[in-house]
């Protein structure tokens, strides 16, 4: 096969053919933008399409700060520490030590996700690129992509690797013999930054890499027979199937398709499409990248078996499962709902990759079923789960963020760590900008309340979004126009606001009384048109029905939290290396505060603080509470869920 650059036209047709890939596998448009190829036979085109990340400025805020400090962190790590063990692996000499934690040897070679990082950083780098034009991050994309192309050459295989016993790892797990580790799972990271360089970042080279490993699994995997295949796939392999649905998208290949099936685990499939949750008891974030592959392998081929399995798990997950953060949970894996109360308290719920997936499911789901519910939820792990998880002045992100009262939220040390949540920590600040706006053939939908600023190449158009949301719950949007447009503007009224109101130039002209949906405003824009959004933000419980004593309070989207101070706590006590001693960390005695009575009589007592956002509630046991928005709690003890008692 022909791996030669694209160039010219050709290079404009691969990167359009490519567009349904990165729309659909939730992440961002298309390198060109507006580009939407014919999707499947017999599958409908999606109801949206996203703006290209490029099309977006964000303004300051708390998403533009954790996007700088993001931006921050991956320039200062550095790709030949992360390319260490893939060039040991292919005879070549490394260039720089190898970083620690998950990336080393020692008492993490179990887990056998060395290099998973590399694949993380290059997603990271082009969606950064893609939001920034820095090009800083796009010759990090090249110069990776070069590197694993040298290994590829040197190897004599399309296979590029770094775990500890190198390619004897993947040939053990094809012939089905016992291993330790993870090899699908680590590849998938590989070949989604590998797509994701070719697809962003318009890398050539990324996507002759890619299409060399691709075609190596091809081949390695056309041996077994498709109960050999499923065996496989009990151990966790993340994402590979929707990375081969996306692969056919980019080339058209037959076998990529076929691929993506064989890679669709049947054993989660089959009962989630007859909407049977049989979740209980199952490691989550192995699920939640094989629900979103379903979603793409539905795009690919056109099965509605997939796209009915992804719905059933979203709505399972997002609206029975999840925590007020929008999190689940213990120890990584999914528990009966029934037993709530013996799990609310862990200090190892809410794994911050399993948020990160279920957006990416979320988004995809809305682009082809553009509900606000779906939009509801993406808002509320935004907040609560996505910018809590980063640590606001280093950077760091967190691995789990747990409701054990009076615990921290602790996170990954610069070099010694490369946890998961790491990698998709590295993902998740530079692409803020992806879910703000999206688009139909004659509207615009505006579905998060962000600052920013929107370009509708087609319509020569630019919207910009004013807000000083959350502290204030209305937003402010003006329109930047060439020549007067008619178009519809869609503005997302939540279901945590009563009401919604629509001001246009200062005139009312629309209100809505159905939280939940949104709300069409048609007309003829002309240049300098303002349109406010006034909504209200109300203090709420938010309860398990097993456990309605055990309750977490929130205002508008937000979790509250009880800032609780750092009694016990030494400077820097809550950047750790390992994850697995997530609370062993901190343990000594902390006495957490009480609150006594019928959670709405709580409810009631709860009076506003001097600040935006901040609240007091009496507390049975001493001083009262002091109430803010989890996203902002950082270095100190808190509380989101409180066990009420009788007074």
């Amino acid at each position: 096969m022909n791996h030669a650059p694209c160039c010219g036209h050709s290079r404009r047709a691969f990167l359009c053919s490519a567009a349904t890939a990165a729309v659909a596998a939730g992440f961002a448009p298309a390198a060109v933008a507006g580009a939407t190829p014919a999707p499947a036979g017999g599958v409908p085109a999606p109801a949206l399409r996203p703006f290209d990340l490029a099309d977006v400025d964000l303004g300051e805020g708390p998403f533009l700060h954790a996007q700088r400090m993001t931006e921050a962190y991956l320039l200062r790590l550095q790709p030949d520490r992360l390319l260490h063990n893939f060039r040991v692996n292919a005879g070549l000499a490394p260039r720089a030590p190898v970083y620690g934690g998950w990336e080393s040897a020692g008492i993490w070679e179990d887990i056998n996700c060395h290099g998973h990082t590399l694949g993380h950083y290059l997603s990271a780098c082009a969606l950064a690129w893609r939001s920034t034009r820095d090009r800083r991050f796009r010759q990090r994309v090249d110069y990776i992509a070069d590197e694993l192309a040298a290994c590829q050459r040197a190897s004599g295989t399309g296979l590029v690797c770094a775990f500890a016993k190198g390619p004897a790892l993947v040939a053990a797990h094809l012939r089905g013999e016992p291993i330790t580790g993870v090899p699908w799972y680590t590849l998938h990271k590989i070949f989604a930054g590998l797509r994701d360089g070719a697809l962003l970042a318009e890398s050539a080279r990324s996507r002759e890499v890619l299409l060399r490993l691709a075609d190596w699994a091809v081949i390695a995997t056309a041996p077994l027979t498709d109960a050999q295949f499923e065996a496989m796939l009990d151990t966790e392999h993340g994402g590979m199937n929707e990375v081969f649905a996306d692969l056919h998208a980019m080339t058209g290949k037959p076998e990529y398709r076929d691929l993506a099936r064989r890679f669709s685990h049947k054993a989660i499939l089959e009962p989630l499409s007859q909407e049977r949750d049989h979740l209980d008891g199952l490691h989550a974030n192995t699920q939640i990248p094989k629900i979103v592959g379903f979603a793409r392998v539905y795009e690919a081929t056109g099965d509605t078996a997939y796209r009915n399995a992804a719905a059933f798990f979203w709505k399972t997950v997002a609206q029975t499962r999840s925590f007020a953060t929008g999190g689940h949970g213990d120890n990584e894996h999914f528990f009966p709902m029934a037993d709530f109360a013996s799990h609310v308290f862990s200090a190892k719920g809410g794994e911050t990759c399993c948020q990160h997936n279920m957006l990416r499911l979320t988004r995809a789901l809305f682009l082809r079923d553009p509900q606000a519910d779906y939009a509801d939820y993406y808002e509320r792990v935004l907040y609560n789960g996505i910018l809590a998880s980063q640590d606001p002045d280093s950077g760091m992100v967190t691995y789990f963020q747990g409701a054990r009262p009076g615990y921290m939220k602790l996170y990954h040390t610069p070099e010694d760590s490369f946890w998961c949540c790491t990698g998709t920590g590295m993902e998740n600040h530079v692409k803020y900008r992806d879910s703000i706006y999206f688009r139909g053939d004659d509207s615009i939908v505006v579905n998060l309340f962000i600052p920013s600023t929107v370009r509708w190449a087609e319509r020569d158009a630019v919207l910009t979004q004013t807000t000083a949301f959350p502290e204030r719950p209305s937003t402010l949007l003006k329109w930047a126009l060439k020549r007067p447009t008619e178009a519809t503007l869609k503005l997302r009224h939540p279901r945590w606001s009563k009401e919604a109101t629509v001001l246009v130039n200062g005139r009312a002209v629309a209100r809505s009384r159905h939280p939940g949906s949104f709300v069409d405003v048609r007309r003829a824009w002309e240049n300098g048109d303002q349109v406010e959004l006034v909504l209200a933000m109300h203090l709420a419980i938010d309860r398990a029905p097993a456990a309605p004593d055990i309750v977490a309070f929130t205002y508008g989207p937000l979790v509250l939290a009880g800032a609780l101070g750092r009694e016990g706590l030494q400077d820097g006590a809550d950047v750790i290396v390992n994850e697995r001693l997530y609370g062993a960390y901190n343990d000594g005695p902390f006495t957490t505060p009480q609150l006594a009575g019928d959670p709405e009589d709580i409810l009631g007592r709860i009076r506003p603080g001097p600040e935006p956002l901040h609240f007091t509630v009496p507390s049975s046991t001493g001083a009262p509470v002091r109430l803010v928005p989890y996203f902002r709690i950082a270095h100190e003890r808190y509380a989101t869920y409180w066990p009420t008692t009788a007074s």
